[in-house]
């Protein structure tokens, strides 16, 4: 079993045991004592072993957000497939600005070539174009 792997179990089992904990803790009788107390051993000792684990996962980090998917009660998994989501949308917006921005400066070149038409064959000479842009 690798590392990462027995980590999950032991965050499985702990957090299964706060969830009984919970139970526990909400439907309290005195004869169930003994089973809490046992309960807070397990957590007690889960988070011992989660604290011996930590340092093969020095190196790991996990952004802030997907915290806050944890807390809104959203599967962590899901953080990724919206970060991917995000960054295609966003990689499309800024296809669509380079694009705007390739056509206006083939659309200045072609205006510049018209009224500086020397001062236009210098640039291209010196950026070594050898027709004039919008042509393309």
């Amino acid at each position: 079993m690798s590392q990462l792997e027995n980590l999950e179990n032991q965050l499985e089992m702990f957090v299964e045991n706060v969830r009984q904990i919970g139970i526990i803790v909400g439907e309290f009788q005195p004869q169930g004592q003994l089973g809490l107390n046992q309960k807070i051993n397990q957590v007690v000792h889960g988070l011992q072993e989660i604290d011996k684990l930590k340092h093969h996962f020095q190196d790991l980090h996990v952004p802030l957000e997907v915290f806050n998917y944890i807390d809104a009660g959203k599967n962590p998994q899901i953080f990724t497939k919206d970060c991917m989501e995000r960054a295609l949308t966003k990689n499309e917006e800024v296809k669509g600005k380079i694009d705007s921005y390739r056509k206006f400066r083939a659309h200045l070149l072609v205006e510049l070539s018209q009224v500086f038409p020397q001062e236009m064959a210098r640039y291209r000479a010196i950026r070594g174009e050898e027709r004039p842009a919008g042509n393309s």
